[in-house]
């Protein structure tokens, strides 16, 4: 095993940070350079949205290894207006409001397995006002899904499908604050 230098979870600006950032979810999530492009746009308009917020894992020499950002949720927002009828489905359409929404969460695959994706959404959904956040995932077995079930995250729905998504996802959900690394 390969020992990792040491990284310190922070506030980021985002904005500033977008092409590491997006350099890091096109690693970990596998994009292609035009899906990357698509999302930068997508990553600033979140950004502006109120209570909006973003962490990073920094390196000592200030390399992002791993982000996280989210916001309020709104049944206004594009991705509320997808999830929606699947979790009216299941009855669990009422998480959508006075939530906070993971939006994004992506560590550098060699960083992955450290504890610095527990540590990033922990921190950020710590300085949450809402008393639960949801968030989805790709609906298969994964690293991910792992973490998130044991930060207390449950699935409301599955084989929720976002159009251009070729698999489908898993809307959770979980009770704050989340429970610390045991």
């Amino acid at each position: 095993m390969v020992a990792l230098p040491d990284v310190v979870v922070t506030r980021i600006d985002l904005s500033a940070r977008i092409d590491e950032a997006l350099a890091v979810q096109a690693l970990a999530f596998g994009l292609t350079p035009e899906e990357v492009e698509v999302r930068r746009h997508i990553v600033h308009r979140h950004l502006l949205q109120p209570g909006a917020r973003a962490l990073g894992a920094l390196t000592a020499d200030d390399r992002l290894v791993g982000f996280v950002y989210g916001m309020p949720n709104s049944r206004t927002h594009w991705w509320s207006t997808v999830v929606e009828p699947y979790l009216r489905r299941t009855d669990s359409d009422t998480w959508l409001d006075d939530s906070f929404v993971i939006t994004e969460l992506h560590v550098l695959p060699v960083f992955q397995g450290h504890g610095i994706g527990r540590s990033l959404i922990t921190t950020l959904t710590d300085g949450a006002e809402e008393p639960r956040s949801i968030l989805s995932a790709i609906d298969r077995e994964s690293p991910a899904r792992r973490l998130y079930r044991d930060l207390g995250y449950q699935d409301l729905a599955r084989r929720v499908h976002f159009p251009s998504a070729a698999s489908p996802y898993a809307v959770m959900g979980a009770p704050l604050p989340l429970p610390r690394a045991r």
